[in-house]
């Protein structure tokens, strides 16, 4: 564990005012014209389903008990611009991991692309061909429109959950909250991003990523979110929106590596990272799971029914 000396308050103060933490923190924003539920679709099934707003995934029920999962990303032009191979590259990993953390595993992935020719694209689609390939998830189609003057990109997908489904609304007081991140890389250029996937075998990549499948299956928990844009702290906030709860969670025990400091390591966004929250008996199944894989899995608190993130560090109590 990280035991490094640590201004806890001016770490707080910092994040408190990141751009990517603050959008996390105000994402239920961005649905609020539809509200937090709506009905699935009245086609299929027959009997239509509510399907709850505000996960990584939409989950929509199945007449077998199942879940179909629908998740989306944007890549913002900038990136695309910078580096597009890697912007293609992220655009279906973290699809992926939008469909892993419901307890779901991939199906396919199609994407919407603006650019201005092909040669203007080629190097978007050999990032997004990459991904696909190393995770075993394939791009079934989509659409393409050239003559753009920006790129742009979205990426959607389709997963199903057969079994338990995972999800950020019923986190409970007294479980505990697991962190679970593949410390395995670095940094990627000047991008706070830590890199376990681009560097790592296809094989790890697809057996990790059925890791939390693993979890919601065996019913060691129901509550997962994967550590996106915002980070640690971003993905704290979101799961606690959704499910009406606080958290008490202590640095000390949340691993880091020595050389990158809190305020960067608590607001990155990891290739592999992903929340839990668990009763007690089933730390050490969600935790020895991991380990197994190569995998660090700290618990870093437990959920509190006061609603708030409360952080401590070395005897002190601060509300984030």
């Amino acid at each position: 564990m990280a035991v490094e000396t640590l201004d806890i308050l001016a770490c707080i103060n910092y994040l408190r005012t990141h751009e990517s933490i603050l959008d996390k923190k105000n994402i239920a924003q961005t649905y609020a014209a539809l509200g937090n539920n709506v009905q699935s679709s009245t086609y299929y099934p027959k009997d239509a389903a509510q399907i709850l707003l505000g996960d990584d995934a939409a989950a929509i029920p199945q007449e077998d008990g199942s879940h179909l999962l629908l998740a989306a990303e944007g890549i913002i032009t900038q990136f695309l611009e910078n580096d597009p191979w890697f912007a293609g590259y992220s655009a279906v990993m973290v699809n992926i991991s939008d469909i892993c953390a419901m307890g779901g595993l991939p199906v396919a992935i199609t994407d919407t692309l603006y650019a201005y020719n092909a040669n203007d694209s080629e190097a978007i689609w050999q990032g997004m061909v990459a991904a696909s390939k190393a995770y075993g998830v394939p791009i079934v189609g989509g659409h393409t429109c050239y003559h753009s003057k920006h790129k742009a990109l979205s990426v959607s997908i389709l997963g199903k959950a057969t079994g338990q489904l995972l999800n950020s609304f019923d986190a409970k007081p007294g479980e505990a909250i697991l962190l679970a991140m593949d410390l395995n890389g670095t940094y990627y250029k000047n991008y706070p991003f830590w890199n376990a996937s681009t560097t790592t075998s296809p094989d790890i990549l697809q057996k990790n990523a059925k890791l939390p499948y693993t979890i919601a299956n065996n019913k060691w928990s129901s509550v997962a979110k994967d550590v996106s844009m915002g980070g640690i702290i971003g993905t704290l906030l979101m799961l606690l929106n959704t499910s009406k709860k606080g958290a008490d969670i202590h640095l000390e025990q949340l691993t880091k590596p020595n050389a990158v400091s809190w305020e960067k390591w608590l607001s990155s966004f990891p290739s592999y990272g992903y929340v839990f929250t668990c009763a007690n008996k089933h730390i050490e199944d969600i935790q020895s799971l991991f380990i197994k894989h190569n995998i660090q899995c700290d618990c870093i608190g437990q959920i509190v029914e006061k609603e708030g993130l409360f952080i401590n560090y070395n005897k002190q109590h601060l509300k984030f």
